[in-house]
């Protein structure tokens, strides 16, 4: 290919990569319409943050008015325990009682959270044998809205400690599957096996208080969906506080 050639094939792509020329208006224009966008995206996102901001603040608000309720109620209710003639008294001559947590405690009193703490209820749908006291009793009606409570019979107990029956030993929760480890840790109250133990707690003496919490709270079942279909699940469990005999009823059910 002859030079001339060369330098007019070079010449005509000069003339395409060439680029065209915007009006100094037309770029005026863009600008502004870029800053525009910019500026109504910026307001957006400060109207979104002030909305969440808000509705922040609101729930915040009624979460704490609502604790505050709960709480003012409580007081209310055990104050009234005092002035009420036999409200501290056991309804049925019994010695042995079942409570299981039904109820959600955020936001409760500090009594009615160290009642809980104080029957080994930290969990939810966690049960416990106690014995019918006093003392006792007022802590079952301090925290009545949020458990239920009644009688077990001897099947009940037998069937609770059977098949969810556990010991917390060296900070490890064991199956009491093996008599050896009852006697070891129970011996020197005469409980040297699980008919023993079971025989205890059916029939507090003594040593119940030592006994009883050598055992864990019984951890019972309940679906997942229960407590999502509040009809339902009220329907199917009943009602928090006093139940009697009917105690027996829903251990069967959970167990």
């Amino acid at each position: 290919m002859s030079n001339s050639c060369r330098a007019g094939k070079m010449a005509e792509e000069g003339e395409r990569k060439k680029i065209p020329l915007v009006p100094e208006n037309l770029l005026k224009k863009r600008k502004a319409y870029q800053a525009l966008k910019a500026t109504q995206a910026k307001q957006a996102l400060l109207a979104r943050r002030e909305g969440k901001s808000k509705e922040f603040r609101f729930k915040r608000l009624e979460s704490f008015l609502h604790d505050s309720w709960r709480q003012k109620r409580d007081m209310v209710r055990v104050r009234r325990l005092e002035v009420k003639p036999h409200a501290l008294e056991a309804p049925d001559k019994h010695s042995l009682a079942f409570v299981m947590r039904i109820e959600r405690i955020e936001g409760v009193s500090s009594l009615v959270q160290n009642t809980i703490a104080k029957l080994r209820l930290k969990k939810l749908f966690s049960g416990v044998f106690i014995n019918v006291t006093p003392q006792t009793v007022r802590m079952l009606r301090t925290v009545e809205p949020y458990v239920t409570w009644g009688f077990p019979n001897l099947k009940s107990v037998r069937e609770l400690i059977l098949k969810r029956g556990q010991a917390k030993i060296n900070n490890k929760t064991v199956p009491l599957t093996d008599n050896t480890v009852i006697e070891e840790h129970l011996g020197r109250f005469g409980v040297i096996c699980l008919e023993d133990l079971i025989h205890e707690i059916a029939f507090p003496g003594k040593h119940f208080r030592a006994i009883s919490s050598f055992l864990c709270p019984f951890h019972l079942s309940v679906a997942r969906h229960a407590t999502k279909n509040r009809v339902g699940f009220l329907k199917e469990m009943g009602s928090p506080g006093y139940r009697g005999e009917r105690i027996n009823q829903l251990i069967r059910q959970l167990n």
